[in-house]
């Protein structure tokens, strides 16, 4: 479909071009039978480049291509009513990329209210510049918790206060849903402030995606999904949410082991390959179950979520499941993992996740 867009806004821009020829009469266009003055066949010329240098912001990415669509769109629309006779069908074009530029211009928005949120969030915390994780620093915790750690390979690298982490993943969205959507996103979690924001962009088919934002600040669980960034699907806020927001906080936890030493959390060792832990932060407080394997890996972390953020959502099993491990930065983490809903009739795995890359201790809130 890219390529069939891009080819179209080839077309529609050098068809501009016949009007520059005409008006300067460097060759005869039997198409344009009304007369076109030298003045108007520069500006059929201008709008006819204006529409290809929009072709080649659109496919490399630009971020402003859509202002670029919507000036050019607009100018070669006056042209097409001008000459209506001879231009008209230059209409449905002109409309189709008009809605890919809405469309765009709705990711653009998207995308700055998830900046500011991150650039907010990494502003709070605070890098440590020297911190050393040491042996002394598990001291305290059950004993599986300090096996994983070392086993992480944690001890002896710098102190993580954030890490922002780049995903790819399948996701279904409703129980009994066949085909899984594809998707990308990106998480920026800090430690010493517990607060994550990860927002993502999935397609449902080659036609219509949406993009989502989940966050968990100050205590407090947001959820907002628009459609093509535009439309509100979700925009959802409360306690069940706070609650849901945290405990995926604190299951995430395997990807930066320093938040096991956090002030918030508490431990209750269970045996030797098992322990609870609870996070307490600003009013909001939840639970998980962290299991390790006899080497000291984590395999699986369970919490009782509420599913929904509806009046009567009941909270349900909500199971990590561990695929497969890699090391980012030295930290042997989970790098495949699988999200299922333990439902009353069914078991749910709703999301296959890859972690595709870790960056540990971002520095400048600005570099997102």
């Amino acid at each position: 479909m890219r390529t069939a867009f891009l080819i179209l806004i080839i077309l529609h821009g050098l068809l501009h071009f016949l009007g520059f020829v005409k008006g300067f009469g460097l060759a005869e266009i039997k198409e344009l039978s009304l007369p076109i003055s030298r003045a108007l066949g520069l500006i059929w010329l201008v709008t006819g480049l204006l529409i290809l240098i929009y072709g080649i912001s659109w496919w490399t990415g630009y971020k402003f291509s859509w202002l670029l669509a919507l000036i050019a769109v607009a100018v070669s629309q006056v042209l097409v009513i001008l000459y209506w006779k001879d231009a008209r069908a230059a209409t449905l074009p002109n409309l189709i990329i008009l809605v890919v530029a809405i469309i765009s211009l709705g990711s653009y928005n998207f995308s700055k209210l998830v900046e500011a949120d991150t650039g907010r969030l990494l502003s709070q915390s605070t890098v440590p510049k020297e911190k050393m994780v040491s042996e002394k620093d598990l001291t305290g915790l059950p004993q599986p918790v300090q096996k994983w750690l070392r086993t992480s390979g944690i001890v002896g690298k710098p102190f993580i206060n954030n890490g922002k982490i780049i995903q790819k993943m399948q996701m279904k969205m409703k129980p009994g849903q066949e085909k899984w959507l594809k998707a990308t996103a990106l998480q920026y979690s800090t430690v010493d402030v517990p607060a994550f924001i990860w927002s993502v962009d999935a397609r449902m088919n080659d036609f219509i995606g949406f993009k989502g934002r989940d966050k968990f600040e100050d205590g407090k669980g947001e959820m907002l999904i628009k459609l093509e960034g535009l439309v509100n699907v979700v925009d959802g806020k409360g306690e069940k949410l706070d609650e849901g927001s945290l405990q995926r906080y604190l299951g995430e936890m395997v990807w930066l082991p320093t938040l096991a030493f956090s002030p918030y959390v508490s431990w209750k060792e269970v045996n030797d390959n098992t322990a609870i832990a609870t996070l307490d932060y600003m009013g909001t407080t939840g639970s998980g179950t962290f299991y390790f394997n006899d080497d000291g890996d984590f395999i699986k972390f369970s919490a009782m979520r509420y599913k929904g953020n509806e009046v009567d959502a009941k909270r349900h099993e909500w199971v990590l499941q561990v695929e497969d491990y890699e090391r980012f930065e030295g930290i042997r983490v989970p790098s495949k993992m699988t999200a299922t809903w333990k439902l009353k009739n069914e078991d749910w795995t709703w999301l296959k996740l890859e972690i595709v890359d870790i960056i540990y201790n971002v520095e400048d809130p600005h570099l997102l």
